[in-house]
C-alpha cells in the first residue's frame, strides 16, 4: 500500500528549513516533534494508521458495508420506480388512442385539423369515447366521483372578447381581453368563429397499478387529468391538437391483498433502516475526523505564528481541510432523506418518488465517486487524484471563459436559426445541439436539416456552424487539454523529484518516522512525551532559516 498524500514522505533534504527559530527547551521541542507526528498521522491512510497505533480500519469497513448496502437499496427502489413511469406513460399512450381520432404512435407533431367539419368530428368523437369508456377500455379506468357523483367533462373556450377581421381588404378591429367560456358536457360541440384561440376539454379518470403487487408491493390509487387541447393562437388555417397528462398518485383508501405475505415489507423496511443508522455512524465518524483536522490546523497556525512569526498559507490551510469526508457527509445526508422518503413511499404516507430517486441516486453516486479517494492510497493512481486538483481552479477558470463565447453562440443561433431549424426553436434544444457538435455528434444532420427558405440566413447558418465547430473543437478543447497535460506533468515531476513544494510539506519533512516505528504509539499512551534524545539531535545539530 503506497502513500496516499505527498505531504508526510520524507524528502532527503541537505538542511531542513524548519529547525532554526524552533523553540530550544526540551519540552518545547517534544511538543513541536509531538505536533509534526499527529499532523503526519492524521494524512496517514488507514493501514499506515493500523501500523502506526493499531487501530483497526473501521471507517474504511464501515464505507466499503455502506457501498455495498445503498447500491443495493437503489436497485430495489430503482426498479419500482421504472414500474411506475412505465404506468404513467402507458397510460398516456392509452389516453390518446382512446380519444384521439385515427392517431398513429408517433404523430403528435403533426396531429392537427384544418377544416371545421375536422374540429366538430375530433370533438365529438371525444365526448362519444368518454360516454363509452366502460365499453371501449380494457383497463381499469373508471370516472371520477365527489361525493357520490360523477364529475363530468368540461369544455372551456378561450377567445378574444370583440373582434371584426377582414382579410380581403387589410382591415381587422380587435380587443385583446380574452374571454373563457365553459359549456356543459353534451353531444354538440362548441360553435366556433374566427375570434377562437383554444378549446379545452378537461376530465378525470381514476386508475390502479396493480403490478406492484408481484413485487410484494401494496398498489398505489392514480388520478389521471386529462387535457385535451386544440390550438388555434397562431389562427393560420391549422389547428394543432395536443394531449396532456397531469398524474396524481393517492393511497388507496380500501385494499386487501391475499396470497401475499408481508414478510418482504417488513424485511424491506428493515433494511432502510439499517441503512440510515449506517449513514449516521459514518456521518458521525466523517464529522469528527473533520473537527479533528480544523484542531490541528490551529495548532499548527499557532506554531508559525509563535516560533516562525508568519502566518500560514490558505493553501496549508485547506489540506487539513478533507474534501472526501465532507463529501461523504453530504452523500450521508442525501441517503439518510431519500431512505425516509422510501420508508414514507411503501408505507403509503408520501408518493414522491421523483423527490425520493433524487436523493437516493445522488447520494450513492457522491458514495461511489468516494471510492476514488481509496485508490489514491496507491501511488499511481493518486497522481491522477492530485492532478485534478491542482488543475480545478484553472480549469473553473477557463470553463468560464469558454461559457462567455458559448452562451453568445447559443443566444445568436436562437435568434437567427430558431425560425428555419427545429434544433434552435428554444434556448435548452440550441445549448443541447451546439454542446453535441463539441463532441463531434449529429454534425452531418445539423448542417443538413437547415431550410433553404432564405439564402441570406442559409448563408448565415453555415459561416455560424463553421466558426463554432472551429472554435471550440480545433482551439477551446485542445487548450482545455493542455491544462490538464501540463499540471499531470508538473505533478509528476514533484513527485520524481522529492522535493517539498509547500510549508507545510517541509515541516513535515524533519519528521522521518515510519508509521511502524512505534512512536506514534508513544504519542498516543504518554500523551506526546517521547523520545527526547532524537528531539534534541534533531534541534541542535542542523541550523537552518525558517522560510
Amino acid at each position: 500500500m503506497e502513500d496516499s498524500s505527498d505531504l508526510y514522505d520524507s524528502y532527503e533534504t541537505e538542511a531542513p528549513a524548519w529547525t532554526d527559530h524552533e523553540p530550544q527547551h526540551v519540552e518545547d521541542l517534544d511538543n513541536v516533534e509531538c505536533l509534526r507526528r499527529k499532523i503526519k498521522y492524521y494524512f496517514m491512510n488507514p493501514c499506515e494508521k493500523y501500523h502506526a497505533r493499531g487501530r483497526k480500519p473501521w471507517k474504511l469497513i464501515l464505507q466499503l458495508v455502506k457501498i455495498a448496502i445503498i447500491t443495493i437499496q437503489l436497485v430495489s427502489f430503482g426498479l419500482s420506480n421504472q414500474m411506475v413511469v412505465a404506468f404513467k406513460e402507458e397510460n398516456l399512450m392509452t389516453f390518446k388512442h382512446l380519444f384521439l381520432k385515427d392517431y398513429v404512435d408517433g404523430g403528435m407533431d403533426t396531429y392537427a385539423v384544418y377544416r371545421q367539419t375536422d374540429v366538430y368530428d375530433h370533438i365529438e368523437y371525444i365526448l362519444k369515447q368518454y360516454g363509452h369508456l366502460h365499453n371501449i377500455t380494457v383497463g381499469n379506468h373508471e370516472y371520477e366521483k365527489n361525493g357520490g357523483i360523477y364529475t363530468p367533462l368540461s369544455v372551456c373556450q378561450d377567445f378574444y372578447r370583440n373582434g371584426t377581421i377582414y382579410s380581403g381588404n387589410d382591415t381587422f378591429e380587435i380587443d385583446a381581453h380574452v374571454d373563457t367560456g365553459e359549456y356543459p358536457m353534451s353531444v354538440h360541440a362548441p360553435a366556433l368563429s374566427s375570434r377562437m384561440l383554444s378549446v379545452r376539454l378537461t376530465f378525470v379518470l381514476k386508475a390502479i397499478n396493480l403490478q406492484t403487487v408481484r413485487h410484494r408491493e401494496l398498489p398505489d390509487c392514480y388520478d389521471f387529468t386529462v387535457i385535451i387541447t386544440f390550438d388555434n393562437q397562431a389562427h393560420s388555417g391549422r389547428i394543432k391538437i395536443d394531449l396532456e397528462n397531469d398524474v396524481d398518485i393517492n393511497e388507496c383508501r380500501d385494499w386487501k391483498v391475499s396470497g401475499a405475505s408481508a414478510k418482504s415489507a417488513i424485511l424491506t423496511l428493515l433494511f432502510d433502516c439499517l441503512i440510515i443508522i449506517t449513514c449516521i455512524v459514518s456521518s458521525t465518524l466523517c464529522t469528527r475526523s473533520v473537527i479533528n483536522g480544523t484542531r490541528l490546523q490551529f495548532e499548527y497556525t499557532q506554531y508559525c505564528m509563535k516560533y516562525c512569526n508568519k502566518e500560514v498559507p490558505w493553501s496549508d490551510k485547506l489540506e487539513f481541510v478533507n474534501g472526501w469526508y465532507i463529501l461523504i457527509v453530504v452523500s450521508d445526508t442525501m441517503t439518510i432523506i431519500g431512505s425516509i422518503l422510501k420508508i414514507d413511499i411503501q408505507t403509503k404516507v408520501l408518493t414522491s418518488y421523483d423527490v425520493c430517486s433524487i436523493f437516493l441516486g445522488t447520494g450513492t453516486m457522491l458514495v461511489w465517486i468516494g471510492v476514488i479517494r481509496y485508490m489514491g492510497f496507491f501511488r499511481k493512481y493518486n497522481i491522477l487524484i492530485l492532478t485534478l486538483r491542482a488543475a480545478f481552479p484553472n480549469v473553473i477558470r477557463f470553463i468560464c471563459c469558454a461559457g462567455i463565447i458559448y452562451l453568445s453562440y447559443c443566444l445568436c443561433g436562437w435568434i437567427v436559426l430558431g425560425p428555419y431549424h427545429e434544433k434552435f426553436r428554444t434556448l435548452n434544444t440550441v445549448s443541447e445541439c451546439l454542446f453535441s457538435l463539441i463532441n463531434g455528434d449529429d454534425m452531418y444532420p445539423t448542417f443538413k436539416n437547415m431550410k433553404q427558405k432564405s439564402n441570406l440566413v442559409w448563408i448565415f447558418s453555415r459561416v455560424y456552424l463553421y466558426t463554432f465547430v472551429s472554435l471550440f473543437i480545433y482551439m477551446i478543447l485542445s487548450l482545455f487539454i493542455t491544462i490538464i497535460t501540463d499540471t499531470y506533468d508538473t505533478i509528476k515531476q514533484q513527485q520524481q523529484s522529492g522535493t517539498p513544494t509547500s510549508e507545510l510539506q517541509k515541516f513535515l519533512s524533519v519528521c522521518r518516522d515510519l508509521p511502524n516505528s512505534g512512536v506514534y504509539r508513544l504519542d498516543e499512551n504518554d500523551d506526546c512525551s517521547c523520545c527526547r534524545e532524537k528531539c534534541i539531535f534533531i534541534s541542535y545539530h542542523v541550523n537552518t532559516k525558517c522560510t
